[in-house]
């Protein structure tokens, strides 16, 4: 299992936060792996918010993808960040 950190924007990050998202697509540039464990932090016009989701890898598919892309499914383990409210 790997840690990774990840910028998300707002409206994908409200997305999450009302239950309508559960899954990434994102260049596969750090060899994603089920399990994993995911920081989404929210960022918005160039910093961080403060506001963060902590995810863990359930299902990655490649499946109708640009090159070097993947989906990845997850669920939400912890809310590690509420600076901003969510």
């Amino acid at each position: 299992m790997r840690f990774h950190d990840l910028k998300i924007s707002p409206v994908y990050f409200d997305d999450i936060r009302v239950g309508l998202k559960r899954f990434e697509i994102r260049k596969n540039d750090r060899d994603f792996k089920v399990g994993d464990v995911v920081e989404l932090k929210e960022w918005c016009l160039g910093s961080y918010t403060g506001r963060a989701f902590e995810v863990r890898i359930t299902y990655i598919t490649d499946y109708v993808q640009s090159q070097d892309y993947v989906v990845f499914g997850f669920e939400i383990i912890a809310i590690p960040c509420l600076r901003g409210g969510l």
